[in-house]
């Protein structure tokens, strides 16, 4: 049987990943918070945009990537009451492990299974169809809704309980910050150096300092184009979550920290909705 599947959250990363279940012949249904969004992505896709009470009462699979823990929380209350026994529950957003187990329980009062399933790979990775995406939650589950999860993802790995994903999700947001505040610093310096980007980046790139970062986005940096992937505004929200997954722990905090400060800054001085290599301005000299 073809599993009918939703998508709930159509932003930079959400609208191509529904792109990719419509052509996998696997999309039944959208939704947004902006419902015109969601009715003109139906349009073109061919697809319905019902309420959250018709969608749920229809779909056996549905998929959410929204940006806040609240946001998730909601959505799951508003599906909970019309959900079929058996519906999976896929969220792609980034929150905290324990939001992922409070939607997990509110699911299983109502016989429906949550995967908590962040993603990495930036909107080129959601366009490509070629995602990361780390989840958690029951392996038999995972492996019924695998056919939603393959329409876009180059690698899906099971990391193990609910919450095992986000967990993943944040120790992923600390290298990417950490990576960021090294590339930015050092194309900096090689910026006030001189050097030329068009044979300093792919040098870099070839040996130990070589990363998707750098390859991905040096060339655009030292361009001023910073339009080109995933917000910064939204990295220090994901870090806020990651600083009190830490804390808990015990570990260091050092990048997280000057990471959520950094990104503070240039929210601050209105650059929120540039991608997090807009970190290079604050590592230029300041004239």
């Amino acid at each position: 049987m073809t599993l009918k599947a939703a998508f709930i959250g159509l932003g930079a990363m959400g609208e191509p990943m529904a792109g990719h279940l419509k052509q996998h012949g696997l999309l039944h249904a959208v939704a947004n918070r902006t419902h015109a969004k969601a009715e003109a992505l139906a349009h073109a896709l061919g697809v319905t945009a019902p309420t959250l009470d018709e969608l749920a009462a229809q779909c056996d699979v549905i998929a959410l990537c929204v940006t806040a823990d609240a946001d998730v929380l909601n959505t799951v209350d508003a599906l909970a009451p019309q959900v079929k026994p058996g519906t999976i529950v896929i969220d792609h957003s980034t929150v905290a492990p324990d939001t992922a187990k409070q939607a997990a329980a509110r699911l299983a009062a109502v016989n429906a299974h949550f995967l908590d399933a962040p993603v990495s790979g930036g909107v080129e990775g959601a366009k490509n169809g070629k995602l990361s995406i780390m989840v958690g939650g029951d392996a038999a589950v995972l492996e019924r809704a695998r056919p939603v999860l393959e329409a876009y993802a180059l690698r899906i790995t099971h990391l193990g309980d609910v919450g095992a994903g986000q967990a993943t999700k944040a120790i992923n947001q600390v290298l990417v910050a950490g990576i960021a505040q090294a590339v930015c610093e050092g194309l900096a310096l090689g910026e006030a150096l001189g050097l030329d980007p068009e044979r300093l980046i792919p040098t870099l790139g070839a040996g130990a300092a070589g990363n998707w970062f750098l390859e991905k986005r040096g060339a655009t940096m030292l361009n001023n184009q910073f339009s080109v992937g995933f917000k910064l505004a939204l990295l220090h929200k994901d870090l806020g979550i990651v600083r009190g997954i830490a804390e808990k722990a015990g570990t260091s905090r050092v990048v997280i920290e000057q990471s959520l400060a950094d990104y503070a800054e240039l929210m601050q001085q209105g650059h929120g909705d540039d991608d997090i290599s807009g970190l290079i301005r604050l590592k230029r000299p300041h004239v």
